[in-house]
């Protein structure tokens, strides 16, 4: 189960763009409303998400998926829930995906030292100890980086990559033209 947390002020499209991209492949995913079941993002735009953070426990983890945005991003990282599914990810070996402002997240966790990172310019210093990449997306082992909203196409094909293989990726970026 792929996990994406919403939480007030997140960045619609680096959301719902690996929300629809993801469940085009057929993975299973579960929007996460931190908060609440309707969250409002930085563009007013209101989401009902699957879940409340009340709801639902860390089990069965393929990725958690955290998108930027301000102030999703500081809500996200203020939310207990969000921290337990980092953390269960991590234990369990599964994939910790962020994009935009979401990477600095983990750059406070440790969890991107020695690894390449990428994120919205201005919050490299937040990456603390990655390896810093100028380029849309990033992925080093389980953790994958995408740098703002107009990757947010190139991100969500890269999770494809990482849990259904390069082919399934491939198909729906021929399906969407991209």
């Amino acid at each position: 189960m792929v996990y994406v947390f919403l939480a007030e002020g997140f960045e619609e499209i680096e959301a719902l763009t690996p929300v629809d991209i993801l469940r085009r492949a057929g993975v299973e995913v579960t929007t996460v409303g931190v908060g609440g079941e309707y969250i409002t993002g930085a563009h007013s735009i209101t989401v009902k998400a699957d879940v409340k953070d009340t709801d639902v426990l860390p089990k069965d983890i393929e990725m958690a998926l955290l998108p930027g945005g301000m102030p999703g991003t500081l809500n996200l990282d203020a939310s207990d829930t969000v921290h337990a599914f980092i953390t269960k990810a991590e234990k369990q070996g599964a994939y910790i995906a962020a994009i935009c402002a979401a990477p600095s997240i983990l750059g406070k966790r440790s969890l991107l030292v020695g690894k390449k990172a990428t994120c919205y310019p201005g919050f490299e210093d937040k990456l603390l100890g990655a390896e810093i990449e100028n380029c849309g997306v990033t992925v080093d082992g389980k953790i994958i980086c995408g740098r703002a909203m107009g990757s947010a196409v190139e991100f969500a094909l890269e999770l494809v990559r990482a849990l259904k293989g390069s082919e399934a990726s491939e198909k729906v970026r021929s399906a969407i033209l991209a």
